[in-house]
């Protein structure tokens, strides 16, 4: 079953996923985005979107509900805003569609259909400096945001090896760090360790890789430091270069960034996987080689997608 950062909070957001319409909505914001003038009938509308979201689903006083402010969208009548959760420690941002007369809200995706529906994804992935296997010139590049502690990251690690064969020369794997502390404790060392390794030679990234999650069920918190410091042996490299670089801040500082850009393509569970662009979450093979195949297809009839 699939980890998630936000377990309780998320599960507010998978409830609203499945409801089309009611007063506050969610979708992708543009980034020329303006903000509406502020106003009283902004603000009431706030309150209001507030106060049906917390009936809808019994919030009580423990659970802080923020309806940010209303941005207009590129469909006229619409606007748009992100709505935060809080329950406990857990948070989980989600972004709504409200009309501006205040009467509805939905949450859903906006399609411009005179566009690649993938290509704004593809822009925000960010893959400079990434661990990465496979031509650079491949005609699908599979990029995995997975957390080394994972259980469901370590079926797709099984799965990305078992199929890749079958598709050489056809897939780049790159693979971005996605760390979810709250459930797993060590994910972050791993992390990190990976992070080391890749630093001090690229290659040495995929052996860890198979070596943490060959061994997953071996480590723990306690000894993580331990047994990432005797797979960097395996290895092949330098364990006190490689020891030195586990305790300075720049791997870490790596690994914020790419779980930050998995933040803001939306990521929130792991393994969330996107083959040019278009998204998997979980460790679905059959699912995964359909969407490679449909690619080659694509590129094969001379309808390439833009990967970059």
């Amino acid at each position: 079953m699939m980890r998630s950062s936000v377990k309780t909070a998320l599960t507010f957001s998978a409830i609203l996923a499945l409801s089309v319409f009611a007063p506050a909505v969610a979708a992708q914001q543009p980034k020329s985005a303006l903000a509406a003038p502020a106003s009283a009938a902004t603000s009431q509308t706030q309150k209001k979107v507030e106060a049906y979201l917390r009936h809808l689903y019994a919030f009580g006083p423990d659970v802080q509900v923020v309806v940010g402010p209303l941005k207009e969208s590129p469909v006229e009548g619409l606007l748009e805003t992100n709505i935060d959760v809080t329950i406990g420690e857990n948070k989980e941002a989600v972004k709504f569609y409200v009309s501006k007369d205040g009467k509805f809200l939905f949450r859903g995706d906006l399609s411009d259909l005179a566009k690649d529906p993938l290509a704004e994804t593809r822009a925000q992935i960010q893959m400079n400096d990434a661990p990465s296997m496979g031509d650079p010139n491949a005609p699908v590049t599979l990029v995995e945001y997975s957390d080394f502690e994972c259980p469901v990251c370590k079926n797709l690690h099984d799965v990305v090896r078992g199929i890749l064969p079958n598709y050489a020369g056809k897939i780049r794997v790159v693979f971005k760090d996605f760390p979810i502390e709250q459930l797993h404790p060590w994910a972050r060392t791993a992390a990190i360790a990976g992070r080391c390794a890749y630093v001090q030679d690229p290659k040495a990234f995929w052996k860890m890789y198979d070596l943490i999650y060959g061994n997953q069920e071996i480590i723990s918190a306690a000894n993580a430091w331990t047994m990432m410091t005797d797979y960097a042996g395996k290895s092949g490299l330098n364990t006190d270069t490689f020891k030195s670089c586990m305790a300075s801040p720049e791997p870490g500082a790596a690994v914020n960034a790419s779980r930050a850009n998995g933040q803001q393509l939306e990521v929130n569970s792991t393994p969330t996987v996107f083959v040019n662009g278009r998204r998997l979450v979980g460790a679905d093979a059959r699912l995964l080689e359909q969407y490679i195949n449909y690619e080659l297809a694509q590129q094969k009839s001379g309808k390439p997608a833009d990967k970059k």
